[in-house]
């Protein structure tokens, strides 16, 4: 999953990275309305983390109310020093999901962040599973009739992604939007090097039907053979 932050304390947005990378989350940061908005508009983001104050005449209400107003449903985490009712019922009017005041801790961050991504269309249970394979997302821990699966931070990711969209052909560059963040090293091969790490580790070691499926010329589904 992918999280865009806006903060313009580079200390506290860099803590903030760092903590949910170590969850297996893909993480970029802009410092003002303008490198933000252009980055929430134009890449594809599971969250945004959006700081309240922000550098010039805009702040993150402006933002949010730009996010919405182009009609996207991306769910919102808001950030702020201003613990006032009227400034938190501002926030939430503009198109928030969610407002957290500073300071914070990380942990309180952190399971706002997932209860907001389990909220409906997102799959709501903590548990994903496709056919005989589960993966717990609070525990990060995968199973496939029974047996543990070893997973790598991106391969994680990758079949979380897959998992969260069972039945859905998803392109590479879809792939490579929601798993890597947007100044990771990703060569031409990238997505189809993880896919196998994932095969042999989710197929080949076990006798039931393949999961993970290449369509040629579209790019890749896990579930039900298409």
């Amino acid at each position: 999953m992918r999280i865009l932050i806006i903060e313009d304390d580079r200390k506290i947005a860099r803590a903030i990275k760092k903590g949910l990378e170590q969850e297996a989350f893909a993480v970029d940061i802009a410092a003002d309305y303008d490198e933000g908005l252009g980055l929430a508009v134009t890449q594809e983001y599971d969250l945004l983390i959006l700081d309240r104050l922000l550098p010039g005449f805009s702040d993150g209400v402006d933002v949010c109310k730009e996010v919405r107003e182009r009609g996207m449903e991306i769910p919102i985490l808001m950030l702020t020093a201003r613990d006032k009712v009227k400034d938190r019922v501002e926030g939430l009017k503009s198109g928030a999901d969610d407002y957290l005041v500073k300071p914070f801790a990380f942990e309180e961050l952190l399971a706002r962040v997932k209860a907001l991504l389990r909220r409906p269309p997102r799959t709501v249970d903590e548990v994903l599973k496709v056919s005989d394979l589960t993966l717990n997302t609070g525990t990060f821990k995968a199973e496939r009739a029974g047996v543990e699966i070893p997973l790598s931070k991106t391969e994680y990711a990758l079949l979380e992604y897959l998992m969260r969209n069972e039945s859905i052909v998803l392109s590479r560059e879809s792939i490579i939007s929601h798993v890597w963040d947007y100044d990771a090293d990703v060569l031409p091969n990238t997505v189809e090097v993880y896919i196998g790490y994932l095969r042999s580790k989710v197929d080949k070691p076990f006798k039931g039907k393949a999961l993970i499926h290449t369509v040629r010329g579209f790019g890749y589904m896990i579930g039900e053979a298409p």
